[in-house]
């Protein structure tokens, strides 16, 4: 048996560690039986963020208990290098907030994994290069709050029907912009949400989300995900194209651009990750 052989023996895949954590989601937290989103519970949000859910098609279904997304996405890991193609699927889970992140790429030739997980207020990373080596493998408190950011991202982006969750508290800044805080826990994030005259949520701004830095540091930086390409999927209205970016001081560092595949609300199980 050869080196790599026995290596990939010794240690689960990352694949196989979020299928795993993902039936383990679907098992702890199971579709019910939910209302439709009602008007009257948009009265406590600032104005623009209550347009949003009329226009993004939230009110009058029910509150979504998941979402499950695929992208396309081209991936930056430091200023000037050259981008990788890559592919992605995750599941949210919005009442125990919940993260898993699956993504595959290339570099120099070599195939590559991401594999993000988000659960009971913790959040852990892991690339993989090969199936055999950890490029990176982290953990700990500093990640756990940049996460609950992006946690807090995809759900203005992708289940604005959950807006309404107390766990966040709302200020209206102008007829344009809102802000939020988050709260999972012992987690606290907060952000600013931008929308154009359409009414829709074109960027998301945060200084809680932390940079991972090519010397395997976390840096906090301001993050941004300015959004576009509004179109109707699943009678909702859903952003179809994003960037994420960092502002550097010497300059914006947008080091990923996705396009959504597909988006599912409320799906019954793994479907096979």
């Amino acid at each position: 048996m050869s080196l790599r052989s026995r290596l990939q023996l010794r240690r689960p895949s990352l694949q196989a560690g979020y299928e795993e954590a993902l039936r383990a989601a679907f098992a702890a937290q199971p579709l019910r039986p939910a209302a439709p989103l009602a008007e009257p519970e948009l009265a406590h949000l600032p104005a623009p963020v209550q347009r949003y859910l009329r226009r993004a098609g939230a009110v009058g279904r029910p509150r979504p208990q998941n979402v499950r997304i695929e992208f396309a996405a081209r991936m930056w890991s430091k200023p000037g290098a050259a981008p990788m193609a890559a592919t992605s699927v995750q599941h949210n889970f919005l009442a125990d907030p919940t993260r898993l992140f699956h993504m595959r790429a290339r570099m120099f030739g070599l195939p590559v994994q991401v594999f993000h997980a988000y659960a009971g207020e913790q959040a852990t990373m892991r690339v993989r290069v090969a199936s055999l080596l950890d490029m990176v493998d982290l953990s700990g408190d500093e990640l756990s709050t940049g996460e609950t950011v992006t946690v807090l991202n995809d759900t203005c982006f992708f289940a604005p029907g959950a807006l309404v969750d107390p766990r966040l508290t709302w200020t209206a800044l102008d007829d344009r912009t809102a802000a939020v805080t988050f709260v999972n826990g012992r987690r606290r994030v907060a952000a600013t949400l931008h929308f154009n005259g359409r009414d829709e949520l074109v960027d998301f701004t945060s200084d809680d989300r932390a940079a991972l830095l090519p010397d395997g540091t976390l840096r906090r930086h301001r993050w941004s995900t300015p959004a576009d390409g509004y179109r109707e999927i699943g009678g909702r209205w859903v952003a179809s194209h994003a960037a994420a970016v960092y502002a550097y001081p010497e300059g914006d560092f947008t080091y990923g651009d996705f396009t959504v595949r597909s988006v599912a609300w409320d799906v019954a199980g793994p479907a096979g990750g």
